[in-house]
């Protein structure tokens, strides 16, 4: 939620003024629009791919048919958060529309920062596309919903945080006949940790003895930034039976002592796992966030990693900017038995279903208006194109359109993935107090990260620390 991604304007307009199309019939945007025309409205996003394209196309288009200005900025995941937070709560209505990235919005709805929407429709028919179709969103607009069902947010950008493996390496014939002499069979993406970790190995070994710059793995392992924590909560425990943090959703606990899991023998197991498999990245991984970390597979750097997809189309598969375009595909990550099991009974999952919506603050000033807009970029009419240039997928519509058929095969097979496995990912454990408790989740993994404390004094410490946080926090 996160992702700083230098796309080009450039690239990106030649490539959209070619191939969208607004739609012949722009009557009902036009009409809707009229009392509007002349607002400006002030946006914000994070600096992700989706937002950029936003930004740099969406907007512009939406105010030659609306009239309906838009200022929209841009800004880096801390900063973003940071002035949304201030603007709500100084009801200064500064912003009619915000991402609001899915692991905040259950405080955001707790404070009562955001309008909602399925009010705001039932009041505004008129203004109301009559070809939204909520039904037809992925499963992933359930978590833009309260208790009662309605909606906060309309997601924009969702995607799945998944296993991305070099299919040059992993086909090369010396390649595989090496590992089968090491390890006494065939070589091929990992199905499990164990097998991941010895891919990680052997192709970094293998980069050392053909003396090109090659790894086995990646990380978002920056430390003393929130990109570390997240990687272990919503990848790593998932993938290896760790659910919500380990928090205990019942108790809110995070200490096995009081029902938890986060200094539980599995956490510590994980964390080690993770803090060990770094010598098999690259030198600075300990420098990367999210951005770094597919930056890294692009520059051809490593063989295999678990990446955010919304990066898959700008940087990764596309020819101008990676090195591995054409040569990567795109599978469900690792994990152990029984976090598949768990996953595929609803028990459980395997990792994080990503995304963000744009909303609009209670303290807008253009409410009508920005839910024009908020429309208009989620519209089906837009949404197939959007994929094509992001990599991202609200719309069942767009899954099952043939031209999805090109964008999976230029981006390894992702879209076929994330039709087979989307069912084993969920959306941010419903955590209100997430704001608060990530930054001690972030202090803590960082400590393991950076040889501070090993991974088990850092998980007591980490659930002890969480444990008197939620008491303070009248959980």
């Amino acid at each position: 939620m996160k992702k700083l991604l230098a796309l080009s304007l450039v690239v990106i307009l030649v490539v959209v003024f070619s191939s969208m199309a607004l739609g012949a019939d722009m009557e009902w945007w036009e009409k809707a629009a009229e009392p509007y025309r002349g607002v400006t409205l002030k946006v914000i996003g994070q600096s992700t791919a989706p937002s950029i394209v936003l930004r740099d196309i969406a907007a512009p288009e939406f105010e030659k048919v609306t009239g309906i200005k838009v200022d929209f900025e841009v800004q880096p995941w801390e900063v973003e958060y940071e002035k949304f937070i201030r603007d709500v709560t100084g009801n200064t209505g500064i912003y009619d529309a915000a991402y609001i990235e899915q692991d905040a919005i259950y405080a955001f709805m707790q404070q009562k920062w955001l309008t909602d929407l399925t009010e705001l429709m039932e009041k505004n028919p008129q203004i109301t596309d009559p070809d939204l179709d909520v039904n037809d969103f992925t499963k992933f607009i359930e978590y833009f919903k309260d208790s009662n069902g309605h909606i906060f947010g309309f997601p924009f950008e969702a995607f799945l945080k998944m296993y991305i493996y070099r299919t040059d390496l992993f086909n090369d014939p010396e390649a595989k006949e090496a590992f089968k002499a090491e390890y006494g069979k065939d070589l091929k993406p990992a199905d499990t940790w164990e097998e991941y970790e010895q891919n990680a190995k052997f192709f970094t070994e293998w980069g050392k003895k053909k003396g090109i710059e090659l790894y086995g793995h990646t990380a978002q392992a920056k430390t003393g930034y929130p990109a570390v924590a997240y990687e272990i909560v919503e990848s790593i425990w998932p993938a290896m039976g760790i659910y919500n943090w380990g928090i205990n959703l019942e108790k809110w606990r995070a200490t096995v002592e009081n029902g938890g899991q986060v200094n539980s023998d599995k956490a510590k197991a994980a964390l080690r796992w993770y803090v060990d498999m770094l010598k098999y990245a690259p030198p600075d991984v300990k420098t990367y966030t999210w951005d770094e970390e597919s930056s890294s597979v692009a520059a051809g750097k490593v063989a295999q990693g678990l990446v955010y997809c919304e990066n898959l189309a700008p940087l990764i598969c596309n020819p101008e900017k990676s090195k591995v375009a054409g040569k990567v595909a795109v599978t469900k990550p690792p994990t152990t038995p029984e976090a598949l099991a768990d996953a595929k009974a609803g028990k459980g999952y395997i990792g994080y279903y990503d995304g963000a919506s744009y909303s609009i603050p209670y303290c807008s000033k253009n409410k009508e208006a920005a839910w024009l807009f908020i429309q208009w970029v989620t519209r089906k009419g837009w949404d197939l194109e959007y994929t094509r240039l992001a990599s991202r997928v609200v719309r069942k519509s767009t899954l099952e359109s043939p031209e999805i058929k090109d964008m999976d095969i230029a981006q390894g097979g992702y879209f076929t993935a994330f039709k087979e496995y989307e069912s084993l990912f969920s959306g941010a454990a419903p955590l209100p107090m997430h704001l608060v408790i990530i930054d001690i989740y972030m202090n803590w993994i960082s400590k393991a990260v950076a040889g501070e404390a090993t991974p088990e004094e850092a998980l007591d410490g980490l659930a002890k620390e969480i444990d008197e946080a939620m008491v303070k926090l009248g959980y």
